[in-house]
C-alpha cells in the first residue's frame, strides 16, 4: 500500500484515517467488500525510513484473525481496513515503534472455530507473532483464547462480543477493544424497558446470540420489564416463520432483536406484519447494508456502537476523511473504528514498554490504559481487560440523500454508564 503525505493541523494529523445486529457490507455510502489487506498477506510500511529501520531491529509481528469469507465477511473486511488505518494513525505513517517496523498478517477464519484454531496456531508457531487480534465471530474467538494463554501472547479481541470472552473463558492475556454483550444490553434495555413492559427477544442460537439475550434480559428485568418469549434460530437459517409466529402469539409490547450476519430477519419480520400486531421493534442500529433493509423501521429508538456521523472528535474526523481517500469516497462502517481502536491500543502499549514485546510487560502497560479512538477515549478495565467505551442512543430517521434510515443521536452514553459487570471472577 502506498502511503499518503501527512498534513498537520495543530497537534492532530488530519489526513483522513462495531455489531451486534448487522448484515453484510453494501454499496452506497457503505464500504464495499474490497480491502487493502488480503487474506494471509503481510503488510509493512513501504517508505524508505521503514526499510532502513527494518535492518536494525526485529519487526513487531501481529496476527489478525478475521472472517474474510463467509457469513461475517463484511465484519472481517471492515475490521482489517480499520486495523491498517489505525496503525498508520498511531505511528503517523511510519508503521514502526521505537525503531521496530510493524508487520501484520491476516488469516481468514472462514467463521469456523476449527479453522480459527488452525490459523491461530500457524500465526503463533510459524510466524512467531507478538500479538493476536480478532476475531469476527465469538465462537471463533472463544476457541482461540486458550492458545493465547498457552503461547503467552496477548490477544486483542475485536469485534467479537460474547460476555464469556471477558467472563468465564477469560485469561490474563485477553484484552478487548470491542464492547461486550452486556454493554450492548445496558444501552438496548435503557431504550425500551420500564416497569410493566412486555418484551420478546429474537437472536441466533450461538454464543453471540445467547450471551446477548442473557445480558439484555438481566438488565431489562432490573428495570421492571418482563420477557414473555425468547426465540433462537440457527445462525445460518434463512426462514424464521416459526420463530416470528411464536413472537406474535406472545403479544409483547416490544420485540428486541440481536442479530449478526448476512441472513438478517428484517424482511421476514416486515412481511409477516409484526408491527401491524402492535409490536414495536427495537434493536441496535447495524451497518449501512443492513440499514438499507430497515426502511420500515423509521422512527425506531434504539442504540448503536458506531455510525460515522455521530462521534465528534479528531480521531474520527481523521478516520472518515482518510477512509474516503483510500476507498473511493466510501465512509467507515460499523466495525471499521473497532479495528482502528485495536491497532491504536497495540501501538500505545508498545510505546509504554519502549518497544519491548514481552507479554508480562505489555499486560502491565495495558491494564488500566486509556487511549484515544474514533469513539472517544477507551480504557482497559484492570479487572477483566474489557474496554470501557461510549455507546450511542439513537433514533432512525429518514433524510434526503440517503437510501436508508439514518441513526440520529439522541445522546451519548458514557463509558461509566455502559460499564458491564465484571464476570471473570478474577
Amino acid at each position: 500500500m502506498s502511503y499518503k503525505k501527512w498534513i498537520r493541523s495543530g497537534s492532530v494529523a488530519l489526513l483522513s484515517a462495531a455489531f451486534l445486529f448487522v448484515t453484510a457490507c453494501g454499496g452506497g455510502n457503505s464500504s464495499n467488500n474490497n480491502t487493502s489487506t488480503d487474506t494471509t498477506s503481510t503488510s509493512t510500511a513501504t517508505n524508505a525510513t521503514n526499510e532502513s529501520a527494518s535492518t536494525e531491529k526485529d519487526p513487531i509481528k501481529i496476527g489478525v484473525l478475521a472472517s474474510m469469507t463467509g457469513a461475517l465477511e463484511s465484519y472481517g473486511k471492515q475490521t482489517t481496513r480499520g486495523f491498517e488505518l489505525g496503525l498508520d494513525y498511531a505511528t503517523q505513517g511510519t508503521r514502526e515503534v521505537d525503531g521496530r517496523p510493524i508487520q501484520f498478517i491476516v488469516e481468514d477464519t472462514e467463521t469456523k472455530s476449527d479453522v480459527a484454531v488452525q490459523k491461530a496456531t500457524k500465526l503463533l508457531e510459524n510466524d512467531k507473532v507478538d500479538f493476536l487480534v480478532g476475531s469476527s465471530s465469538s465462537a471463533d474467538t472463544l476457541a482461540v483464547l486458550p492458545l493465547a494463554e498457552e503461547y503467552k501472547k496477548p490477544i486483542i479481541v475485536e469485534p467479537a462480543v460474547a460476555d464469556s470472552i471477558t467472563g468465564e473463558s477469560w485469561n490474563k492475556y485477553v484484552f478487548r477493544t470491542a464492547r461486550n454483550s452486556s454493554q450492548d444490553a445496558v444501552a438496548g434495555a435503557a431504550s425500551i424497558a420500564k416497569q410493566g413492559t412486555k418484551i420478546a427477544t429474537f437472536a441466533p442460537d450461538s454464543a453471540f446470540g445467547r450471551d446477548g439475550i442473557k445480558a439484555f434480559k438481566a438488565t431489562a428485568e432490573k428495570l421492571g420489564a418482563t420477557i414473555v418469549d425468547e426465540e433462537y434460530a440457527d445462525a445460518t437459517a434463512t426462514d424464521f416463520t416459526a420463530n416470528i409466529q411464536k413472537i406474535i402469539q406472545a403479544k409483547p409490547d416490544y420485540l428486541f432483536v440481536v442479530w449478526a450476519g448476512a441472513n438478517s430477519p428484517w424482511k421476514q419480520i416486515h412481511d409477516m406484519k409484526v408491527q401491524d400486531q402492535g409490536i414495536k421493534i427495537s434493536t441496535g442500529a447495524p451497518d449501512i447494508a443492513a440499514l438499507k433493509t430497515m426502511n420500515d423501521l423509521v422512527g425506531m429508538e434504539g442504540f448503536t456502537v458506531y455510525y460515522y456521523e455521530l462521534p465528534q472528535n479528531d480521531v474520527n474526523k481523521w478516520l472518515v476523511e482518510e477512509h474516503k481517500k483510500r476507498f473511493n469516497g466510501e465512509v467507515p462502517d460499523l466495525f471499521t473504528p473497532g479495528g482502528m481502536s485495536a491497532a491504536i491500543a497495540i501501538v500505545e502499549a508498545i510505546k509504554k514498554t519502549n518497544g519491548d514485546t514481552d507479554a508480562d510487560k505489555l499486560i502491565a502497560a495495558m491494564e488500566g490504559m486509556t487511549f484515544d479512538t474514533p469513539k472517544g477515549q477507551m480504557k482497559f478495565r484492570p479487572e477483566d481487560h474489557q474496554a470501557l467505551q461510549t455507546l450511542y442512543a439513537i433514533k432512525l430517521e429518514k433524510k434526503d440523500g440517503y437510501d436508508y434510515p439514518v441513526p440520529v443521536l439522541v445522546r451519548e452514553m458514557s463509558m461509566d454508564e455502559t460499564a458491564p459487570p465484571i464476570m471473570n471472577k478474577k
